[in-house]
């Protein structure tokens, strides 16, 4: 029997399983007799859950590196917010008990983070969820999960790895990971993937197929799992294992390298990252810079918006991080499903129709302005890039012209460094820019293709559906035309044309957007090195040949065996 789930951290595990399932005791109702001292209950049990945290966090710095321990030690800022405080104390005084505020609260936190649309935010949900069941546990007295003392050849199976999990867990022990949830930006993915552990995430009926001591094998590569496999299979991942293993040390010959095709027309690969501490991660991945960094991080989880000064700190770092290379910052992209309170969105039908991105900021333009301010500030220290979303007519780009035209003679008067010709671009996520990707082009600096949105959009299919998942594909004729088409539409004008999204590591998509002229990979900060090598395999002529033949076919099932096939077949060569 075979599940299918995310391929989160590449290559082949085969071992035991071990379910883990960690949750708190049932939560008791009863009030506290004194509400002080339940605070003070409260606040000894989150010192103690500090404590070990910080502990744990130089435990993974060990296994893994200091990277993956900020994690763990920002699970520590997070729940030292002072407003997050605040709540669970106001609550406690309220006469919840501890146990019972610190659920209520943190489930609004995380209800909140879900609610953004942004699938690397709404990931971060899983960070709170971790946080709460945590310090729930250690309220009620009980001991964190140890992984660290199981026998090699392990297989881990949860509803969810959380990053406090993962503290003692290594290759040698662990060949395998498998959840029913999470996401391949989530931090179980993250951490697998530090740890050079195979997993697959979101494994449908996960905890009702497997059991303790069944024998599987999970292929993070693939995003499957193979329970009680046979002698035959055994032996036939065995090999593929082998395989993955020497693809590795192929890859890391590309590091340091120009990014180039195969007759050597230079390309660049570039990352997508959430937070300034990602773009230091992306960097030491190798990363030719940022082709997106969403600033939405800095409005989640907080009383008011930051300040234009807290927003240029962070865009500054990010920007000095990667010294002269390009670095593009997205605007702010919040929607009407957002629960941010003091944005005070309304509640919409069909808030992905509705009034989101652009839309929210043509109509605050005091929060607008403060960003491009921002923005233009950071541009002084190295190669900043404004980029603005869900762009779907020319008065738009106009309008967000003029108002950043009003910010630069604001700061010129105010004698503010800044550089006055930071280039503006938009991304091309929606059919209407599609269909006029020429005239937006002659309006902006460069497009970045946002596939995700672009593929939803254009096939109408919610990528969170399972019962259309078959529709949103990258690969369907509709959205490899449209992609053509803003490429042709941009490189007309004269500006280039990037991509961000899953698609553009995509070995199969790759050789179809060389062809297309792609200019601009933008792909996970772990994708870098495999994104240079697929580039690596196709010349001009052989990319444009496959191209014409991918989209003669009408179907997105042809066309991604088609070119799954050129891409096996030139593999092993």
């Amino acid at each position: 029997m075979i599940l299918k789930g995310i391929a989160a951290s590449e290559g082949i595990g085969i071992g035991t399983v071990r379910v883990v399932i960690t949750t708190p005791k049932e939560i008791s109702t009863a009030a506290p007799e004194d509400t002080e001292q339940e605070v003070a209950r409260f606040n000894d049990a989150l010192e103690g859950f500090c404590a070990d945290t910080e502990t744990m966090a130089a435990e993974l710095e060990q296994a893994a590196s200091e990277k993956e321990a900020g994690i763990l030690r920002g699970h520590i800022q997070l729940i030292r917010d002072p407003f997050v405080l605040q709540q669970i104390t106001d609550e406690i005084r309220k006469g919840l008990n501890a146990e019972s505020a610190t659920d209520r609260i943190l489930n609004s936190v995380i209800e909140m983070f879900r609610a953004t649309g942004d699938q690397l935010t709404m990931e971060r949900a899983t960070d709170i969820a971790d946080i709460k069941t945590r310090l729930i546990m250690h309220l009620q007295g009980i001991e964190d999960v140890d992984l660290a003392k199981v026998p090699a050849g392990t297989v881990i199976v949860t509803e969810d790895l959380t990053p406090s999990m993962t503290v003692g867990i290594t290759k040698d022990s662990v060949a395998g990971i498998v959840t029913a949830s999470g996401g391949y930006t989530s931090h179980s993915a993250i951490l697998s993937r530090a740890l050079e552990i195979p997993a697959v995430l979101s494994v449908q009926n996960l905890l009702d197929s497997v059991h303790d001591g069944d024998t599987v094998i999970v292929d993070g590569t693939e995003g499957s799992v193979i329970l009680s496999p046979t002698d035959e299979e055994i032996e036939k991942y065995t090999k593929k294992a082998e395989e993955f293993q020497e693809m590795k040390l192929r890859l890391e010959a590309f590091r340091g390298k120009p990014s180039v095709t195969g007759d050597g027309e230079l390309r660049e690969i570039v990352a997508n990252i959430g937070t300034p501490a990602d773009g230091v991660i992306a960097k030491d991945d190798d990363a030719e810079g940022v082709g997106l960094l969403r600033t939405e991080f800095l409005y989640m989880n907080r009383p008011s918006a930051p300040l234009e000064e807290e927003q240029y700190e962070a865009y500054k770092k990010v920007v000095q991080t990667f010294g002269d290379k390009p670095v593009i910052i997205r605007t702010l992209d919040i929607g009407g499903d957002k629960e941010i309170p003091y944005l005070n969105l309304p509640k919409e039908d069909n808030p992905f129709l509705g009034y989101r991105a652009i839309r929210f900021c043509l109509n605050n333009h005091d929060l607008f302005q403060a960003q491009l301010r921002a923005l233009l500030r950071a541009s002084a220290y190295g190669n900043l890039r404004i980029m603005i979303p869900m762009i779907t007519r020319v008065e738009e780009v106009r309008e967000v012209k003029k108002l950043r035209d009003r910010c630069i003679e604001d700061l010129t008067r105010e004698g503010k460094h800044f550089n006055p010709d930071t280039p503006i671009g938009i991304m091309v996520e929606t059919p209407a820019a599609c269909m006029m990707a020429d005239r937006l082009a002659a309006e902006v600096d460069f497009f970045s293709i946002g596939t995700n949105d672009l593929t939803g959009y254009t096939m109408c299919a919610d990528r969170g559906n399972s019962q259309v998942a078959d529709l949103y594909t990258a690969y369907d004729p509709a959205v490899l035309r449209s992609i053509k088409r803003i490429c042709s539409c941009a490189h007309n004008a004269g500006i280039p044309v990037g991509m961000c999204g899953e698609a553009a590591s995509d070995p199969a998509l790759i050789p179809v957007l060389l062809a297309f002229g792609l200019d601009e990979f933008s792909v996970s900060h772990e994708k870098v090195l495999s994104t240079r090598y697929n580039m690596s395999l196709w010349t001009r002529v052989e990319a444009d040949h496959i191209a014409r033949h991918a989209l003669a076919r009408d179907s997105a099932a042809n066309i991604k065996r088609y070119l799954k096939d050129k891409v096996k077949r030139r593999i092993s060569r």
